[in-house]
């Protein structure tokens, strides 16, 4: 295609938000109006099931519960009345504790402020904030975030070591919708361990973010824990960041949270429309079912040129690959859905992975997320003319016209600035595109039971680590895997023992082990 026709292309795809003053290009991924056309009567029965999600439809049927993310931004569209001022009340009662927080009015026994806050979640009650609080914390914020979103050990004894000098000043946040996912419980029983070792009492810190009447909930109200927000049966982990999952740290850190659900709301209007080329949500699901040919064929490669973006992919990935990696269809069928999420961040790629994106396997399709304010102050010149910023612009646009060239299609998501507002869109763009996409593609994009078959997966692992300590205590002499694994009625479970076995003894957890461990036939196993 030649410049001038390209051109014209560009005018006739480029989509923009005078309100948000957001852009999206999709003019680089090369389908025809054909092609659009053929999908016309799937985007109406997207418009259509996306309507009915709002409205209340029972959008998760394992789970028995309606899918409500959009009314957390216009409580007006809720179903009941009553939910509708729960969420209203929810907002109000978190600036009102940040603002007691802020000021002082409440503060910790030993200290006139809290100064930081440990945030314990895992999935989407962590990668959410995290992103937030990578892209919209200031400098110098009233209180300094820090997570633990896992159950490494080494990583929970970094965070809280960071902190032994300030724990008496150190605000808790536990988000678990159920208080029974293991992660976030055991990182929380460690960090009040924590609390406990320092003679602070662990309740005058922790604030539960969790549903009504769960474990997490009748422990903090049995201990007196300082706060309490609820989470709702009807917002989704990986759709939880403008629920309190997000808005409770947001707050916390002097982030305008309000902003954060007006820029939502008005992506979620803009992406209402039911119109291909006047709705950007549906935009991204089209120049996504083109490139994967509707299968996911292809990866996503997200590259925000901001690094107050950088964890944009990797919230993305969740979003993403979660709701639409999936084996089976609405139908039944088996269908091996997903699109696969990853990327860095503009121009550090420069110097990375796009060497392979301009010349090696075409198996991917870009995302190029540009702004335009390069810094809130002027920028000094570092060549005639030119400043920094200058460069970056230069990076993205060499970039997006390199991959072009080499026939590899790319996406341009445009904002003026990374504010609480913008963010707030960008998060309601894409699940509003997932949403849509899923539809396309036959899925249900708010259940998860791969994730699920995983947790069972690692309890059963725990379990017969239980069992195995149990049979090597009672036994005298050492016993090999083979012995182990017959006296557990387990022959077929002889590789997790060995690997259970080898990480308990790793561990100095009184299991000593003998023999050659490039063979481990040959090892024998007691108890210490």
């Amino acid at each position: 295609m030649d410049a001038t026709a390209l051109w014209l292309r560009y005018q006739n795809w480029l989509y923009f938000h005078a309100g948000l003053g957001f852009y999206l290009d999709i003019s680089r991924m090369r389908f025809d109006d054909a092609f659009v056309a053929g999908l016309q009567p799937k985007f109406e029965k997207a418009f259509s099931d996306m309507a009915a999600l709002e409205k209340g439809a029972i959008a998760n049927p394992d789970e028995d519960r309606m899918v409500g993310h959009y009314w957390l931004r216009n409580p007006d569209l809720a179903p009941t009345p009553e939910l509708t001022q729960e969420i209203v009340d929810s907002v109000e009662q978190i600036e009102e504790f940040a603002d007691k927080i802020h000021t002082g009015a409440i503060h910790p026994p030993k200290a006139a402020r809290f100064t930081d806050i440990i945030s314990i979640g895992i999935g989407g009650s962590a990668l959410g904030p995290q992103f937030v609080a990578q892209a919209l914390t200031t400098d110098f914020p009233p209180l300094n975030i820090h997570f633990i979103d896992n159950s490494d050990p080494a990583g929970i004894d970094r965070v809280l070591t960071h902190l032994r000098n300030r724990l008496s000043s150190t605000l808790v946040l536990v988000i678990s919708k159920s208080g029974g996912t293991p992660e976030p419980r055991n990182a929380m029983l460690e960090v009040k361990k924590a609390y406990s070792g320092q003679n602070l009492d662990f309740a005058n810190y922790a604030i539960a973010i969790t549903m009504a009447g769960s474990k997490l909930d009748e422990q903090s109200k049995s201990e007196g824990w300082l706060a309490r927000f609820p989470m709702y049966d009807w917002v989704g982990g990986r759709t939880s960041e403008l629920s309190t999952v997000g808005l409770v740290p947001a707050a916390l850190q002097g982030i305008d949270i309000k902003q954060m659900l007006e820029g939502a709301k008005e992506m979620d209007d803009a992406t209402r429309i039911p119109d291909i080329k006047n709705n950007p949500a549906a935009l991204l699901a089209l120049a996504w079912y083109y490139s994967g040919n509707g299968k996911g064929e292809k990866d996503m490669v997200v590259l925000p040129y901001k690094d107050s973006l950088l964890l944009f992919s990797r919230y993305l990935q969740q979003l993403v690959m979660e709701s639409l990696g999936k084996e089976k269809d609405l139908d039944g069928n088996i269908v091996y859905q997903g699109i696969a999420v990853y990327g860095n961040k503009g121009s550090t790629d420069q110097h990375a992975y796009v060497q392979q994106l301009r010349e090696g396997v075409p198996n991917f399709f870009a995302t190029l997320i540009e702004v335009l304010e390069d810094r809130s102050c002027p920028s000094p010149e570092v060549e005639p003319g030119i400043t920094t910023g200058d460069y970056l612009s230069g990076f993205l646009q060499g970039t997006r016209q390199a991959l072009y060239e080499n026939q590899r299609d790319s996406i341009t998501v445009t904002i003026p600035q990374v504010n609480p507002r913008t963010v707030g869109a960008l998060i309601a763009l894409y699940e509003r595109a997932v949403g849509l996409y899923a539809s396309l593609v036959n899925v249900n994009a708010y259940h998860q039971p791969g994730v699920e078959a995983g947790k069972k997966a690692a309890a059963t692992i725990l379990e017969l680590q239980t069992q195995i300590v149990d049979v090597l205590r009672k036994e005298k002499a050492a016993l090999t895997l083979a012995q182990i694994a017959e006296k557990l009625g387990s022959p077929d479970k002889i590789e997790s023992i060995y690997i259970i076995i080898r990480h308990l003894h790793a561990n100095q957890r009184e299991i000593t082990i003998e023999g050659n461990p490039s063979e481990p036939s040959s090892l024998t196993v007691s108890a210490s």
